[in-house]
């Protein structure tokens, strides 16, 4: 108010001078306003100082009021300008805010997250520690369990070797005391001969009592003990020996007994006949017709061992069939449940076909060979539901050529000594895997060359300190518990090999490669008849072997050497069969000169069945 008051004054002195001095002063305002308000004032009639002054004051005032309105606008747009701007500041800061909100939770998160994995990573390093610290554990235990079970296992084993060697010793003793009863009985202390009446064998008589008596105690007091030493063992061979010589002694002084007899006599009878001849010659004016002599002819000793070659070939297939075993002992011996399973497919894949072998029909007896072939061949097979390979351990393909040779001997002694005709299709199957895997081949003949020697031929010879169970064995004889089979199950699987061997040695499999020689045709049956008949006939043994072999293998032969075969058969019958006492041999064969086919021979109409 002050300023406007002093402004008033000013502006009434100025107006004062004149009124249009006045009215410069106005227009020489530099407020717009003022200029519009005076291009708008119209021009005013004369008044007195006072109303113009009053008029300007008021005039002057509406300006004032103007130009307040107009700042106050200003001012609005202005405080609006800078609401506004507080707005989107304050905005802007919330979304920094808000940013910076998220920004620490998430790294919050993170490091919950960064936490938590540190805490997982060493709980599970802690895991990882224990669980090695346990596997550390278990192993230890484990190797204290397998030392434990070793241990066990071999004091099992000591026990076993020692019972298994005091049971040997007791048989040992009870095979020495049987033999020295069997000596003993020769040794008859009334024995008188009709031409030497006054020998005497009471003292040999009495010496053998003697030492049956001091082993049969010594047998008595060992069984008593639990188990016989070796000095026991040691001291009844020894009684043993001393009963050899006493029955050597014995059957010197009658050899020699019997030989001064014969002496004495030849020179009576040489006597007799010189003057029985010179008497003859002075009577006779002629000479004598000579008189074919009346005594059999003197038998020419034969052997009693294979030859050397043949020996060697033995030995040759016995170490590959070694070898082959050893190959795959360990999976044969293995614990492993994986393994074993393995093994018994394997097994069943082999043993299940072969058993399978029969004369139904040409079209199983193909397919029985195509499995047998490519389970061989390491191709995947079926057996019992499961499919089975070769190839499912490393010394797979060794067990199953060892455990199918193995099968086809035991199909020999046990179903041809049953049905004598199943001979020819179980050797067709074992020709035809001959061909195209020899080693199979190979394995056959070690198994039956085991099983029964008289196939190479070979005559085991009783070795020095062998048992007699041991000694049955190599014959070919089954012991079990100290017993043998007898003589006509022997002789029934001896005669089912001889018979299989007799049919695969002139059988080829149809099917394979005819280009190639049988890999062990007629010429092997031809040197095994040749080789028997050069050997020392055993009872009851060879007759019925040479039989079988003849009867299933005979027309082969005939076919195949002619004139040679007939020379054998004669040189068989003339000097070979009167070597059997009490053998009867037809010469049915000899007469007819024909050896008809045997029974149960395959025609071709079978492999269209």
């Amino acid at each position: 108010m002050c300023s406007l008051r002093g402004f008033l004054h000013e502006f009434l002195i100025v107006y004062s001078v004149t009124d249009s001095t006045c009215m410069l002063a106005l227009q020489g305002s530099s407020d717009p306003g003022v200029l519009e308000v005076n291009q708008e004032v119209l021009p005013i009639p004369p008044v007195s100082k006072m109303a113009k002054v009053e008029g300007c004051i008021q005039m002057y005032e509406e300006i004032y009021r103007m130009k307040g309105r107009e700042r106050l606008r200003q001012r609005q747009e202005q405080q609006e300008q800078m609401v506004r701007a507080a707005y989107d500041m304050a905005r802007e800061q919330l979304k920094r805010f808000d940013e910076m909100k998220e920004l620490k939770r998430r790294q919050e998160i993170q490091e919950l997250r960064e936490v938590m994995e540190k805490s997982l990573k060493e709980t599970q390093g802690q895991q990882e520690k224990l669980k090695e610290e346990h596997r550390h554990r278990a192993k230890i235990l484990n190797l204290k369990l397998r030392e434990a079970e070793q241990q066990r296992q071999r004091q099992e084993e000591q026990e076993r070797l020692r019972r298994e060697e005091g049971q040997e010793r007791l048989r040992r003793l009870y095979s020495i005391q049987e033999e020295l009863l069997q000596l003993n009985q020769q040794i008859d202390p009334n024995y008188k001969h009709k031409d030497l009446p006054k020998i005497d064998l009471s003292a040999y008589s009495n010496r053998g009592n003697q030492i049956c008596g001091l082993v049969s105690g010594l047998i008595r007091t060992s069984s008593e003990r639990g188990f016989p030493s070796q000095m026991d063992v040691a001291n009844t061979e020894q009684a043993l020996k001393e009963m050899r010589g006493l029955i050597s002694s014995m059957q010197q002084e009658i050899a020699a007994a019997v030989e001064e007899k014969k002496r004495k006599d030849e020179q009576e009878k040489k006597q007799k006949q010189e003057e029985l001849l010179k008497k003859q010659q002075a009577e006779a004016q002629t000479p004598a017709p000579a008189q074919p002599s009346g005594g059999k002819q003197q038998k020419k000793a034969l052997s009693v061992k294979a030859g050397e070659g043949t020996m060697k070939w033995y030995q040759q297939l016995q170490d590959a069939a070694a070898q082959c075993a050893a190959a795959f002992s360990a999976m044969s011996h293995s614990k492993d449940s994986e393994v074993k399973k393995i093994r018994m497919e394997l097994q069943k894949a082999v043993t299940i076909p072969v058993s399978q072998i029969s004369t139904i029909a040409g079209s199983q007896l193909r397919q029985i060979f195509d499995k047998l072939n490519n389970l061989l061949s390491g191709k995947p097979v079926q057996s019992v539901g499961e499919t089975v390979l070769v190839t499912q351990h490393p010394q797979g393909l060794d067990f199953v050529h060892y455990k199918l040779a193995e099968k086809f001997v035991k199909q020999g002694e046990e179903e041809v000594a049953s049905h004598r005709e199943s001979a020819f299709p179980i050797a067709l199957v074992i020709s035809g895997i001959w061909e195209v895997h020899p080693r199979v081949g190979e394995l056959f003949l070690a198994h039956l060359h085991k099983k029964c020697p008289y196939s190479v031929p070979f005559y085991p010879a009783y070795k020095e300190g062998a048992s007699m169970e041991e000694y049955q064995r190599m014959l070919g004889y089954l012991v079990q518990d100290s017993k043998m089979e007898e003589e006509d199950h022997f002789l029934k699987r001896m005669s089912g090999l001889i018979r299989l061997y007799a049919a695969l040695i002139q059988l080829r499999w149809p099917y394979g490669n005819k280009q190639g020689a049988h890999p062990h045709g007629l010429s092997y049956g031809w040197c095994w008849l040749a080789q028997m008949l050069n050997m020392e006939p055993l009872v009851v043994v060879t007759a019925t072997l040479l039989y079988d072999f003849l009867e299933v293998c005979g027309h082969a032969l005939m076919k195949q050497y002619h004139c040679q075969f007939w020379k054998l058969l004669l040189l068989m019958q003339e000097n070979y069969i009167p070597r059997y006492d009490g053998c009867v041999w037809d010469g049915k064969y000899l007469q007819k000169k024909d050896i008809p086919l045997p029974k149960g021979y395959l025609q071709p109409s079978f492999w269209r069945s």
